[in-house]
């Protein structure tokens, strides 16, 4: 029988109290604190791809995210993020209500797990860095040296030691590649490599990175005319390894066999002295112009240039007597 125009179909008393009171139930439960204690330590959850939304919550149940995964899965249907949870590591602060949870798992807010490898260190040095992350699995084997490229990397939880430096020598390959193709006309590198090399001394030798193209000439143009690079770091090199001397090197040291030794050997070093940064992959392949062939240290980091061997001389004395002064002054 149908209702009369007009007139208004009553919703039972209980009903309507019943369905009032879910609903208070349902917004506690999505709005309210989650288990745990107070002020404790987060909880990472690792979400697999692929999990689906009973995996997901059944993974926050275990961890003791959340209390129930059936309230997860309801509110993740209703508030349409069941299809765009997103898989990867997570840290929930203590009793998240499930709002805040299910908002950090559709917006992907992963925790980050970031690694930085300076330039200038030697493969041995950033192995050491890898081996030391201890979200990473697996040993790890010092690359060749230079075959990685020097950045800030981000990591995840159970990735391999070995995978991460495999990442890293694929971006040197990939920029490098890049590199030689816009190299500038009439180098003498026989093959990028060589570059590498070139590169690794330039990024030794000057941390400014505006100095790195003008380092490069000057190394360029030593090769050019035939002269020895004599490149205190590539010294270093052969006598520790690439680790710090501890001192400053010695006139003996300078004198000391080693195929590194480019005070005594002409040409570049057999390998590169270090992993060069972008900077100095870059001068060493489109170097500055200029026909600099000498450079001193002016006490502040940089370097004064010249192109011939008298105007350097002054340029030495002229610091060294700067450097003495303030050796005086501090005594």
């Amino acid at each position: 029988m149908k209702p009369r125009r007009g007139r208004k179909t009553l919703i039972p008393l209980g009903l309507a109290m019943g369905a009032a009171l879910l609903l208070g139930l349902c917004q506690a439960a999505y709005f309210g604190w989650g288990p745990g204690v107070r002020g404790g330590p987060p909880t990472h959850v690792i979400l697999s791809p692929g999990s689906g939304v009973g995996g997901v919550a059944a993974s926050l149940k275990r961890a003791g995210v959340i209390s129930s995964p059936a309230t997860f899965m309801i509110a993740a249907q209703l508030t349409g993020a069941a299809h765009e949870l997103k898989a990867g590591e997570y840290a929930f602060p203590a009793r998240a209500p499930l709002a805040s949870v299910l908002a950090a798992i559709r917006a992907g807010a992963v925790v980050r797990h970031l690694v930085t490898i300076p330039e200038g260190l030697t493969s041995a040095q950033a192995a050491a860095i890898v081996a030391g992350v201890d979200v990473l699995t697996g040993p790890v084997v010092a690359p060749p040296e230079g075959s990685i490229l020097p950045e800030t990397y981000e990591v995840r939880r159970g990735e391999s030691r070995a995978q991460v430096l495999r990442r890293m020598r694929a971006d040197r390959d990939r920029l490098l590649a890049e590199l030689w193709r816009a190299r500038a006309p009439g180098l003498p590198y026989r093959s990028p490599a060589e570059a590498v090399v070139m590169a690794s001394i330039v990024e030794k030798e000057t941390a400014k990175p505006i100095e790195r193209p003008r380092i490069a000439r000057v190394f360029l143009n030593r090769l050019a005319q035939g002269m020895r690079l004599e490149s205190d770091p590539t010294v270093v090199y052969g006598l520790t390894g690439g680790e710090p001397l501890g001192h400053g090197l010695r006139v003996s040291e300078l004198r000391s066999p080693s195929p590194y030794n480019t005070y005594l050997v002409a040409g570049l070093p057999p390998t590169p002295i270090a992993n060069p940064g972008r900077a100095a992959l870059a001068a060493a392949l489109t170097p500055a112009p200029g026909d600099d062939l000498y450079f001193v240290a002016d006490g502040t980091g940089g370097h004064v240039f010249s192109a011939d061997l008298a105007t350097h001389l002054r340029h030495v004395a002229h610091w060294r007597a700067i450097e003495q002064a303030r050796a005086g002054g501090a005594g």
